[in-house]
């Protein structure tokens, strides 16, 4: 069967990265018999260049005719980038928002798994990590902060910016179901992360997810206030399994726990909507300071394209190869220079991806 992907590069290192978890996907088709067209799709800065807006309509047309979308990183450098002098709704985030608003892709999932070979680039003491921790953030996508109404007004001489926080009790109930159903093919543990001591919203939460929950006895829920749960990354990850959250406290709690596996290079991540379809990148972001230079690291780029095997294209097998690869090069010592330690041996953006696709 030929499977339609559908890719954006996006900015910065987006380009190098996405071109290397291509080639790991080539393998795969070699590998296993399939078949993969691709069709590239401009989104961000370079959309910006060539359009005038960070997303086009044949853009999203593109994205919703493929069975998957796998996306680099988007943005460039604020401080000096002309794309930041843009207004805010023509920036390159705004076209990262809107994608994810018009292909409904509601869930974020974000893994943050420590590699026992990456123990070293782990910021946490040796008796904090103990065994390791594998924990997976389900992030609320499509509402909350980020999607609610704004506006900045003026009164009385004096600038007033209003940002809006606002959920229904369906929003949350599908990422709730989303969750649980994760939590179920794990070790049956969510931690529901709110600010049900101040936000109406996050009251209203904890009511619903407690509905949810009802109807997967087999799943021990727990809530924590997000203040704790950022505190308790650091203190405990291993407690962790499925962690559930909104759009904005799981934007900052999934970067936090990228950063205890010991480099944001090496998470990957899958957003979905409600039929198999999703969008997979890496939870990193455009690093232009290092564009073009064979320095990114493209794993999280790869194991994305991993989950884009497993939760879209129901290719459990040739998912779980890729992830294996992966691990064969780590344990053979071979690092990017960002989780690069002594007694390894330092490889570029391209022979990293070279690498795994051998290990294949």
């Amino acid at each position: 069967m030929d499977y339609k992907i559908a890719l954006i590069p996006g900015d910065g290192i987006g380009p190098e990265i996405v071109r290397e978890a291509k080639k790991v996907l080539d393998k795969v088709c070699e590998k296993y018999g399939h078949s993969f067209s691709y069709s590239e799709v401009l989104l961000g800065g370079a959309s910006i260049d060539v359009h005038g807006v960070p997303l086009t309509d044949e853009a999203i047309a593109t994205a919703k005719s493929s069975d998957a979308v796998l996306m680099g990183s988007i943005g460039g450098d604020a401080k000096t980038s002309p794309w930041y002098k843009l207004e805010p709704s023509k920036r390159p985030e705004a076209g990262l928002l809107a994608i994810r608003k018009a292909l409904n892709l509601f869930a974020n999932l974000r893994p943050a798994y420590l590699y026992n070979e990456l123990r070293k680039a782990c910021p946490l003491r040796d008796e904090i990590i103990g065994d390791g921790f594998d924990m997976i953030i389900v992030r609320e996508l499509t509402g909350g902060l980020y999607f609610g109404e704004r506006q900045t007004i003026e009164e009385n001489g004096v600038k007033k910016a209003i940002d809006t926080l606002s959920y229904n009790e369906n929003e949350i109930r599908r990422i709730a179901i989303k969750a649980f159903e994760i939590a179920r093919k794990r070790r049956n543990k969510v931690t529901s992360v709110d600010k049900a001591n101040v936000l109406d919203s996050s009251r209203l939460w904890r009511k619903v997810v407690e509905e949810v929950a009802k109807d997967y006895p087999d799943v021990t829920l727990e809530h924590m206030l997000v203040d704790n749960c950022a505190m308790q990354l650091v203190r405990d990850p291993k407690q962790f399994d499925v962690i559930l959250t909104e759009n904005m406290f799981g934007d900052i709690l999934s970067d936090e726990a990228s950063m205890v596996t010991g480099s944001i290079g090496m998470l990957s991540s899958a957003s979905l909507n409600e039929t198999k379809f999703g969008l997979y990148e890496p939870s990193h972001g455009s690093a232009p300071d290092i564009a073009g230079q064979d320095k990114a690291n493209p794993i999280a780029t790869i194991l994305s394209a991993a989950m884009m095997l497993r939760f879209s294209l129901d290719m459990d097998k040739e998912a779980d190869a890729v992830e294996a690869a992966v691990q064969k090069v780590l344990t053979e010592g071979y690092r990017t220079g960002d989780i690069m330690s002594e007694g390894c041996k330092l490889v570029g953006t391209k022979e990293m991806g070279d690498l795994i696709a051998a290990a294949l």
